[in-house]
């Protein structure tokens, strides 16, 4: 057996999967559990995804959850890609690393001190806390992800593509979407993702920041489970690890197919000569 892989090293990865994911495989096992005891295994049945999809209060949360993730991570997306095109391509303007601190600063400031902020300055400019100041509270601490996951793809980016183009007398605007976009798109689609994502399961600064008719999932899942876990709350939450497992997946076949075509082209061109 290699000495990389002894008994030693796969046993400490066993545990560390197991840690990680036995917790999540109990809780989609009960999610198919006939008794309301969530914790006492009386056969397999789907009644509760059907008691679900009856609960208006769990479906309400769950559609402004959709809503302000969509919504958060697409206004993200766009200001994370032009953070992190200024930060690559303007590397000499004044109050660079001011700017550059102020983006990334919600990677490492704590979410209780993010979601206080910005209900002080909502109750500062008598801005009613609902649906819109959840939105722009997840696109605040979200678009960060998205400049740390574009600018890593554009500093590798091969800029002489972009200067061929505005040679043959493309404008700044069509190179871009011609050129830079379609090159730095897997990172841009990874982006958004994980913004989404982190907006699904965004808590603390949600709790902050919402207001009447603004309940997100997560929060109406933890005031649920304070008064003790339901069947339905294994079952939406199987639904949205099922949610982004689907997600993850279809992204990662989407990338590898792009690179897949784009390795062919090059041999193509390559062979062309």
């Amino acid at each position: 057996m290699n000495s990389n892989w002894s008994r030693f090293n796969i046993a400490s990865v066993i545990l560390g999967f197991a840690f990680l994911y036995l917790p999540i495989a109990i809780l989609v096992i009960y999610s198919f559990n006939e008794s309301r005891l969530v914790t006492v295994w009386a056969g397999f049945s789907t009644k509760w995804y059907g008691e679900l999809f009856r609960n208006q209060g769990l479906m309400d949360a769950a559609w402004v959850t959709a809503r302000v993730g969509l919504v958060s991570a697409t206004f993200a997306t766009i200001l994370g890609t032009t953070a992190a095109l200024a930060l690559t391509r303007y590397t000499r303007f004044h109050g660079r690393i001011l700017f550059s601190g102020m983006v990334y600063a919600p990677l490492v400031m704590p979410e209780v001190i993010t979601g206080l902020s910005l209900l002080l300055l909502f109750v500062s400019i008598d801005f009613g806390r609902g649906f819109w100041t959840v939105t722009l509270a997840h696109i605040t601490f979200s678009m960060c992800f998205v400049a740390v996951v574009v600018q890593s793809r554009l500093v590798s980016f091969d800029r002489s593509l972009e200067e061929a183009a505005q040679d043959l007398g493309a404008s700044p605007v069509t190179t871009f979407f011609q050129i830079t976009l379609p090159v730095i798109l897997p990172a841009v689609i990874s982006g958004w993702m994980l913004a989404f994502t982190l907006s699904l399961d965004d808590l603390v600064i949600a709790s902050f920041t919402s207001g009447p008719g603004a309940t997100t999932l997560p929060m109406k899942i933890y005031s649920q489970v304070r008064l003790g876990v339901t069947p339905e709350i294994n079952a939406v939450c199987t639904l949205l690890i099922a949610a982004v497992t689907i997600g993850v997946i279809i992204t990662s076949v989407l990338n590898k197919s792009r690179e897949v075509r784009r390795r062919r082209d090059e041999q193509a061109a390559y062979a062309g000569r």
